[in-house]
């Protein structure tokens, strides 16, 4: 299996299996001497750790993530990148494999059994194997590297949708995001998801969910205009996530319903001689090049795949046949889905950062000098 690394000057190889021993990434185009402990990456992973609530996957993994290599003390009581490679590893404690072996022959309606049988002719029905949302734990270490890197980046991510139940944007409070277990920064809405998944995950069911991903303090002139735009490397990333079925950058489909006097993000001059933009219908990026304001994105996440409810489905001996999946599994995989979010973008960013940065210099804040 190839394509196990994306990015360019920042590169994240993962690699393992949910039901293998260990999962690993290994991290190629970090800068050197950029203060690093394992402590800060454990901070990212315990927020996508499963088993933390009733509405996740009961599977109990601690995610206790090891740095093996790229890291040293230097000598100023700190540990710090070396620019060598970053290898991580986080071991696996809670496998039940034998939670699968009714449906080892079985594709999972829904699921990447068929494709990946197709593909390759063999497939682990062990949770899927690197298919499993297991894989995203990387990303999310990756990700809390990749934060250090862009000076004053700041990346955030909330559910905003459960269902075909929205936020009240009005409601919208940052510091409600860590208050509830859905990452919903709308309370109220937290309130009603908690019955409302109670409701789905008793039945056997799933439901999808949409995240909304946010980077502030993002330098003007990220990105490149044609086969490096920002907002498609951002949406190639989320669209890589387990699950996720669409992107989109700023107001992204609801454009297609504004005027050109609507949709036109207008510009004036504000009191620090910088340009101000009056609206970000474009979600910080023009062109494909990032313009100094908020990089916002969203992506949809399906239904869970796996469900106690009876499906429909064959055999990879040619039979028709009904499956249930056993075993523990997300009523709504989205929810945890928000943390690899912020991951995948804030990887994105830095590497766009590190490109601008090899090929013209530092990023700058204002693009114009007076004569």
């Amino acid at each position: 299996m190839s394509h196990n690394t994306f990015g360019h000057l920042f590169r994240v190889t993962t690699f393992g299996e949910s039901h293998g021993p260990a999962i690993g990434c290994v991290l190629d185009g970090c800068p050197p001497g950029i203060a690093l402990t394992a402590a800060e990456i454990q901070t990212q992973l315990d927020r996508r750790r499963p088993g933390q609530s009733r509405f996740t996957t009961q599977r109990r993994e601690p995610d206790e993530v090891r740095i093996v290599s790229g890291v040293m003390a230097n000598g100023k009581g700190e540990d710090v990148t070396t620019g060598t490679p970053i290898g991580l590893m986080i071991d696996n404690v809670d496998q039940r494999s034998k939670d699968y072996s009714e449906i080892a022959a079985a594709y999972r309606p829904g699921h990447a059994d068929y494709a990946y049988d197709a593909k390759y002719g063999i497939r682990d029905y062990r949770g899927g194997g690197r298919s499993s949302a297991r894989e995203t734990a990387m990303r999310v270490a990756a990700g809390a590297i990749a934060r250090k890197i862009v000076p004053g980046l700041i990346v955030r991510g909330a559910l905003v949708q459960m269902g075909p139940h929205a936020i009240d944007r009005a409601a919208w409070n940052w510091d409600e995001v860590d208050n509830n277990p859905f990452f919903c920064p709308d309370a109220g809405k937290a309130k009603f998801y908690e019955e409302y998944l109670d409701g789905v995950r008793k039945s056997g069911s799933s439901v999808g969910a949409v995240i909304e991903v946010v980077a502030e303090g993002v330098p003007p002139g990220l990105g490149a205009p044609i086969y490096a735009k920002l907002d498609a490397d951002i949406a190639s990333a989320l669209m890589s996530i387990n699950a996720v079925k669409g992107v989109e950058i700023g107001d992204g489909f609801g454009a297609a319903a504004l005027t050109g006097e609507d949709n036109a993000d207008e510009m004036r001059m504000g009191n620090d001689g910088k340009p101000l933009f009056l609206s970000n219908h474009a979600g910080g990026i023009l062109g494909g090049i990032s313009t100094g304001q908020t990089v916002i994105a969203r992506f949809a996440v399906k239904p869970t795949s796996s469900i106690l409810q009876p499906r429909r489905t064959v055999d990879r001996y040619g039979a028709d046949t009904d499956i249930v999946t056993k075993g523990r599994h997300d009523p709504c995989v989205g929810i945890r889905a928000v943390p690899i979010g912020e991951a995948m973008l804030a990887c994105v960013i830095a590497d766009h950062y590190l490109r601008h940065r090899a090929q013209v210099g530092e990023p700058v804040s204002w693009p114009f000098t007076k004569e």
